[in-house]
């Protein structure tokens, strides 16, 4: 009796200690939120904390506070979020590097998968194969030719270590069979006027990077990179229609808070976010910048975070790239 009168006690504590997490889960939010972008202000996952923050700020009647924390291959901001209090009031959205930098850095201080809880993927931004209009091949087949005849032409600019474009490449590299020097390049601002001028044969750039140089003619997009055509830039083929069976490199992301959120909190705000990129404004804006959006359960996007991180781990190993 005594060991059962123990347990009923122990029992009853718990719950009572339970009484203000679900309380304050209900309540949530009661003031402003805050959302931390690992990157500086205008790519594609800041536009999609400024676009929808409005709205669920508005849905839910708090203020809601963009911080850029840029820095360390968005490393940076990544761990203060991780180390942020898990009530739901600091969050934050993360793009292709989350589940490439576990095998580009030795101590990283936090893991993709174990130190957040993810809200909902959001976007997916389509990479271009963009050649320099100083080559001739109009065809991803004719520039895969043209470049093993041209071996010592054979340069492709990334966006540096770790980046989706460095990625991409790899995998361009594997896929192809084509032995390239990759250039580094401090994004895409500073890869483009080598491109355009010949000094590179190759950048394979996101599509909001580089789609205005693309319309105007400047380079010439052969391919996008995942396995649907981009609404985009509907009338360039796949890497995959093209040869490159299976061939699928994308910069993606979504909403994260740190581990130990309430999952009443992250069910919420996976609503509202989910009810913020179904509205017509919100798709308008972010489809002018080339992001193909998204949803989803929490679950969804913890299941995509794991599949990427299979995916660039194969990459990282295959190309032989040691972490730091």
């Amino acid at each position: 009796m005594q060991t059962t009168s123990l347990f009923k006690i122990l029992a009853v504590s718990a719950s009572l200690a339970m009484i203000p997490l679900v309380a304050s889960a209900q309540a949530y939010p009661t003031r402003a939120i805050k959302i931390i972008v690992p990157a500086p202000p205008g790519g594609a996952i800041d536009i999609i904390a400024r676009v929808v923050g409005d709205k669920i700020g508005a849905s839910m009647g708090q203020a809601v506070i963009v911080e850029n924390k840029p820095g360390a291959s968005n490393n940076l901001g990544t761990d203060v979020l991780a180390k942020s209090a898990p009530d739901g009031y600091t969050i934050g959205i993360v793009g292709g590097s989350h589940n490439i930098n576990k095998f580009l850095f030795k101590n990283l201080g936090w893991d993709p998968e174990k130190s957040f809880e993810p809200i909902v993927y959001t976007h997916e931004v389509p990479l271009v194969f963009a050649i320099s209009p100083q080559i001739p091949a109009k065809t991803l087949p004719e520039f895969v030719a043209w470049m093993k005849a041209n071996p010592n032409e054979a340069k492709v600019a990334t966006s540096g270590r770790g980046s989706a474009q460095e990625m991409a490449a790899e995998m361009f590299r594997m896929a192809s069979g084509v032995q390239m020097l990759l250039v580094p390049y401090k994004g895409s601002s500073a890869a483009h006027p080598d491109l355009l001028a010949g000094r590179t044969a190759l950048y394979i750039d996101t599509i909001s990077a580089i789609q205005s140089q693309v319309k105007a003619g400047n380079v010439r997009a052969v391919a996008v990179s995942t396995k649907k055509r981009t609404t985009s830039l509907p009338d360039v083929p796949t890497a995959d229609e093209q040869g490159l069976k299976g061939f699928d490199a994308n910069t993606n992301g979504g909403f994260l808070a740190p581990a130990g959120t309430p999952k009443a909190i992250t069910n919420k705000l996976n609503a509202e976010i989910n009810a913020a990129l179904k509205l017509p404004d919100v798709r308008a804006k972010l489809e002018a910048a080339g992001i193909e959006i998204q949803g989803g359960t929490p679950q969804e996007y913890a299941a995509l975070i794991k599949s990427d991180l299979v995916k660039w781990g194969k990459v990282v190993k295959e190309a032989g790239i040691q972490p730091e």
